[in-house]
């Protein structure tokens, strides 16, 4: 995971102050990898690249029922912006 110091260093424009890109790893491992690191960020941002075909269904989901809040994605690009509970 790579902190960005909050600038909005992406082509969208959306701030994130931490940034992961989790490859091709399956939503499974992903998930639980993760949590772990949400735990660790409260209240901040992360900026997560996740290329698993399931991940589009699976890291709403995942926010939905664990209080995180997606707060943007991008499906083409497999990029979610997710703001970790505080």
């Amino acid at each position: 995971m790579t902190a960005t110091g909050n600038s909005p260093a992406n082509d969208t424009g959306a701030a994130f102050d931490f940034e992961w890109d989790a490859g091709e790893m399956g939503c499974g491992e992903l998930l639980l990898k993760l949590r772990v690191r949400l735990r660790q960020m409260p209240g901040q941002i992360i900026r997560l690249t996740a290329r698993d075909l399931g991940a589009a269904e699976d890291i709403p989901s995942y926010c939905r029922i664990t209080g995180h809040q997606l707060l943007r994605t991008d499906p083409a690009a497999g990029i979610y912006w997710i703001q970790a509970k505080g």
